[in-house]
């Protein structure tokens, strides 16, 4: 049995604030087993406006980048006694759309000591739901929770602990009040048009999202509770006594910042500096979606992406992991004969396991269930077309929204799937994203059982040569089980041939 861990941590790099959150995990004894809650033990939050210094062609500027790097260094020195398992990074809407991400990504996992994952906008969906729905108030029904970061804004309707419906918008305080407020200027005519402009964003999933129902709204994270802060400390709602955000207590922020004709000469109780760039684009979405919506009140919570990520950290230590589930839905959705990827799956992970384990900073367990994963996904491109079947596999692996999934891990994903049949030459783009030895292990394995059939596979030693001299791999196999399999034998000539192509050597050996 699996232990819990007694520490997790999660990273959150917003587009406005990159965050770390460390939480204690308790087990409590129920009626139906052990319940796991997560506590809050130590938290860092650094104001690094990422999204402020993306230019106009989408790149990062080189002092956003800095005060990224900044940020997570310091979070990697309060991280430095963590093992990989115990700690998640995600990056959010800005990272997803610079294009000078992946360098930006080297220096900052080099600087943080840990992978970082850039999550697809419904990926941080489910995971912002799942964060805030253990922490906002019980709710019988349906929960609407909605997350304004600084790219982008969130939009899920669940039940529980699970999400319905999920949606992100490319919508968020820093976008919008660089739009419409520069330089923190606000009157009517730029409230007025940056409320329309979020509405119109909005109405794309009005009808399908009141059609749903809820019995409870939510906002979860930074903006949110920044608006219900000031809108109770300076006694903004009806009812003094009530808590989080109401309508008119919106109206009556609005009218503060007009009348005080910029962001930074408004006097309010509670405003913080660093809120006050992001404040006037974050009320004009917020009023949007009370309008589109027809919200009169809204809960709001702490709980929101990195708590979800904690959580789903956790659930992937008591195999309670959603990439699994996701996977199993994509087996059955495009018919995956199961037997076949069970024996491709089982040879891939036992070859793999006789490599040496990668370095520290890698999680040798996340590479053998990512194999098994593309052992379990391999053939899904046949439901297209039997002919290049495994491009078709590659694609549906990179375009579709795959639940539990970083953008990294579908990409790695993706490139085992293009690679597991076919030429190697066609890798050659594919970078970070490639592990030779797993691809190796899953070429070798898809060879191995070609036949589909149950019958037990022999003794199978393979290695790996790494030098400026000989780089390759070299497979053993017994010589009278091969005379015996004159396909196998003719299929790892045509390997070495292929690896050769590549510049890598491939020795079979019969013994």
């Amino acid at each position: 049995m699996t232990q819990t861990p007694r520490l997790l941590a999660a990273v959150d790099m917003g587009s406005n604030s990159f965050r770390l959150m460390i939480g204690r995990v308790d087990e409590t004894p129920t009626a139906s087993g052990p319940a796991s809650q997560i506590f809050q033990v130590d938290a860092l939050r650094e104001p690094v406006r990422l999204a402020a210094g993306l230019t106009p062609d989408k790149y990062l500027d080189q002092p956003a980048r800095r005060r990224g790097i900044d940020a997570l260094r310091r979070f990697g020195d309060r991280l430095r006694d963590f093992s990989p398992e115990h700690v998640r990074a995600v990056a959010t809407n800005t990272l997803r759309v610079a294009r000078n991400a992946p360098e930006f990504l080297i220096e900052a996992e080099h600087a943080l000591g840990f992978p970082i994952e850039v999550i697809a906008g419904r990926e941080e969906a489910r995971l912002i739901y799942l964060g805030a729905s253990h922490d906002a108030p019980a709710c019988q029904g349906n929960r609407l929770v909605v997350d304004i970061g600084g790219g982008s804004t969130e939009f899920i309707i669940g039940s529980g602990y699970q999400s319905k419906l999920m949606e992100s918008l490319y919508i968020g305080c820093v976008s919008h009040s660089r739009q419409f407020f520069p330089s923190g200027n606000v009157d009517e005519y730029a409230m007025k048009q940056a409320e329309l402009a979020a509405r119109r964003e909005i109405q794309v999933l009005v009808r399908q999202y009141r059609a749903a129902g809820w019995q409870q709204a939510v906002g979860s994270s930074g903006t949110a509770r920044a608006l219900a802060e000031l809108i109770e400390l300076n006694g903004m709602n009806d009812n003094p006594a009530e808590h989080g955000i109401t309508r008119e207590g919106l109206e009556r922020l609005k009218r503060a910042l007009v009348k005080a004709e910029n962001a930074n000469r408004v006097k309010l109780a509670g405003l913080k500096a660093d809120r006050i760039p992001v404040l006037p684009g974050g009320l004009s979405i917020m009023l949007g979606v009370f309008a589109e919506l027809d919200i009169e009140r809204m809960d709001v919570t702490d709980g929101a992406l990195r708590l979800g990520v904690l959580y789903d950290l956790l659930g992937r230590s008591h195999h309670e992991d959603m990439r699994t589930v996701t996977v199993d839905q994509f087996m059955r959705r495009y018919a995956v004969d199961r037997a076949q990827a069970e024996r491709v799956g089982a040879a891939a992970r036992e070859l793999l396991a006789q490599f040496p384990d990668p370095p520290p900073n890698e999680r040798r367990d996340d590479n053998l269930a990512l194999l098994g994963w593309a052992a379990s996904l391999h053939e899904i491109g046949m439901s297209i077309s039997h002919g290049g079947y495994h491009k078709h596999s590659a694609y549906i692996a990179t375009h579709a929204d795959m639940p539990g999934f970083s953008k990294t891990d579908q990409a790695r994903l993706a490139t085992l799937l293009l690679g597991h049949a076919g030429k190697l030459g066609k890798l050659s783009g594919s970078g970070k994203f490639l592990d030779w030895r797993m691809l190796f292990s899953l070429r070798l394995a898809f060879v191995l059982c070609r036949r589909r059939s149950d019958a037990k596979l022999p003794d199978i030693r393979v290695s790996q040569r790494s030098d400026a001299l000989d780089e390759g791999f070299e497979v053993r196999l017994p010589k009278v089980w091969i005379d015996a399999n004159p396909l196998v034998e003719y299929s790892l000539a045509q390997e070495a041939d292929e690896w050769q192509r590549i510049g890598k050597r491939y020795k079979v050996v019969y013994v």
